[in-house]
């Protein structure tokens, strides 16, 4: 595993100019590539948003940069210890224009990109996202050692969506500790969030339910997954929570290992299912 940091220069050269941004952009334009294809549409309406955003945000932007590879480091080598993997894949951590905060890219075993202009300083903070975008990778891994036909898995679907964030939560949960609300926030903000969560799980999994029902798939995950989301209660990335009980609930039937790889098996779809009517009528 290789780290490429390339915030030190961000942090040396910065100036508060998009012909700054662009040239940061260009000289590590091979660390940019999955952002700018993915996690970072209307570019140029972002950039300048975030020339407004940076001057109150470099503070934090120093500190977390001061400790990230650290933390990188503390939490690869405990999830090699406890589960006997080896993470190889580049990690990528850069300042980006306020689009994704964490991701993995789009690959079987995937490479990690962390944008710290997104993520709180505070090191617990960082830990756990550290350890929610390891714990993606962690899932291919295991999945990949147990055996997989990874061009029959439905990438689209919401069920595969559940499973890979409620597996990350899950996982990120075992070697790291902090607040509950942390591991679904990443930062001291989420206590209200879970209390609304825990509180009306019924509710938002039925909600959920209408949504996969009669929603596409592009529209489902901005409501339920992305940071942009939320609409209908106010309230981002309520998907993450709700894969993470149906995880819960799978780990209670199969156990650990075989509940987070069950995306390989073709009961997969119907297994979530009977898991979310169960939640409905709870």
């Amino acid at each position: 595993m290789k780290i490429h940091n390339t915030v030190p220069y961000f942090l040396e050269n910065y100036q508060p100019t998009v012909q700054f941004l662009q040239s940061y952009h260009d000289r590590f334009q091979p660390h940019f590539k999955e952002y700018f294809l993915y996690h970072c549409k209307n570019v140029d309406e972002k950039m300048r948003y975030a020339i407004q955003q940076y001057p109150s945000k470099i503070s934090e932007i120093k500190k977390s940069n001061e400790i990230i590879e650290t933390l990188i480091y503390q939490v690869a080598s405990s999830y090699e210890e406890k589960y006997k993997v080896e993470f190889e894949k580049d990690v990528h951590v850069i300042v980006g224009c306020y689009g994704s905060n964490a991701f993995t890219h789009r690959q079987i075993i995937p490479e990690i990109t962390f944008c710290l202009e997104k993520l709180s300083s505070k090191e617990h903070h960082l830990k756990v996202i550290i350890a929610h975008e390891f714990g993606h990778a962690l899932h291919h891994i295991l999945t990949d050692q147990l055996g997989i036909e990874w061009s029959e898995l439905q990438w689209s679907h919401p069920f595969v969506w559940l499973l890979q964030e409620g597996s990350a939560t899950y996982l990120s949960r075992q070697i790291s500790e902090a607040d509950e609300s942390v591991y679904f926030t990443y930062d001291s903000g989420g206590s209200e969030w879970l209390r609304f969560a825990e509180t009306n799980t019924q509710k938002i999994v039925s909600s959920f339910m209408e949504d996969f029902k009669k929603q596409s798939n592009q529209d489902l995950f901005l409501e339920w997954f992305s940071i942009n989301g939320g609409k209908r209660y106010g309230l981002q990335r309520l998907g993450y929570y709700i894969g993470y009980i149906v995880l819960e609930s799978l780990i209670k039937k199969y156990g650990e290992l075989k509940a987070i790889t069950l995306w390989k098996e073709p009961s997969f779809i119907e297994e979530v299912m009977e898991v979310l009517l169960e939640l409905t009528n709870k």
